[in-house]
């Protein structure tokens, strides 16, 4: 494995790879790898010739009130695990590199980010789009893995690879969970003892979500109403957001239908965790048939 710290190394690395006509499979990442991120890799291994990992804690991301200083780092663990899991090149530039001086152009998001993370955290989608479009210039990957935890992001960034012909194929990748169920994340190490014996219920409140949707349930408000009050028993978390959406466009709906996303984010008292499923709901005229 090639762990590259330096534009010109990867732009130099990245053109051998084109020269010999194999394909790229890129998992951008921002470090304290966990099993979600690993498996982001092993996917990318299975359907492309190389692949590429960015480590890059991107500050553009950040609020003002938000962790960036304190976001777990471990770059000599993360380069192990990331060469245990096959992957060929690994990119951990600096923020200098990335962010060389004032920025002659800006990005902004217009669609898709006034709901759910997005609502409070204004410029955080922008800073995303932002390094993404660089990153996507810099190893020109044939496909690109994201987890389907931050749905959001996904939604956003297929809106970005649209939206400007990015010749690269967004993949969703399911979350990876626990045995009981917690998305595996980065910050679930903020947890207490008590907090972490709580948090299996956010998934569990979509479950039951989903088993009344597939019951028959087509109201939004009623499935929102379920999960606020299951989380409001099972949790000392403040909540944040229960919000139902089409996806991945996250539009308001009357009544459920097509592809829909149900979402949720708790605030803990070091650590906001989220969730979502996404479901295809069936018409209901259909439901019948």
């Amino acid at each position: 494995m090639k762990v590259i710290t330096t534009i010109q190394d990867l732009q130099a690395s990245i053109q051998q790879v084109k020269n010999s006509g194999s394909s790229i499979g890129f998992v951008p990442t921002m470090g304290y790898l966990h099993e979600g991120h690993l498996t982001l890799a092993e996917e990318a291994g299975k359907n492309n010739d190389t692949v590429v990992m960015s480590i890059f804690v991107n500050p553009l991301q950040f609020g003002p009130n938000e962790d960036f200083d304190r976001y777990p780092r471990d770059v000599e663990r993360d380069t192990e695990l990331a060469k245990n899991v096959g992957v060929d090149i690994l990119f951990i530039p600096e923020v200098v590199d990335m962010y060389d001086g004032k920025q002659s152009v800006t990005l902004s998001v217009i669609e898709r980010v006034e709901v759910l993370c997005g609502r409070k955290r204004e410029g955080h989608f922008d800073g995303v789009v932002t390094v993404l479009t660089k990153l996507f210039h810099l190893i020109q990957p044939t496909r690109a893995y994201f987890g389907l935890k931050d749905a959001q992001q996904i939604a956003v960034v297929e809106g970005l690879v649209s939206d400007c012909f990015f010749p690269v194929e967004i993949v969703r990748v399911p979350t990876v969970r626990e045995e009981d169920g917690l998305a595996k994340s980065s910050r679930n190490v903020y947890l207490s003892k008590e907090e972490r014996r709580e948090a299996p219920s956010l998934y569990q409140s979509l479950i039951e979500a989903k088993n009344r949707i597939d019951a028959g349930e087509r109201d939004p408000d009623s499935i929102i109403s379920m999960i606020s009050m299951n989380l409001q028993e099972n949790t000392s978390g403040k909540i944040d957001y229960v919000e139902v959406y089409s996806y991945p466009e996250l539009a308001e709906l009357s009544r459920l239908q097509g592809e829909i996303i149900v979402a949720l984010a708790v605030q803990f008292q070091q650590a906001r965790l989220i969730d979502n499923i996404i479901i295809s709901v069936e018409p209901e005229e259909d439901l019948n048939v």
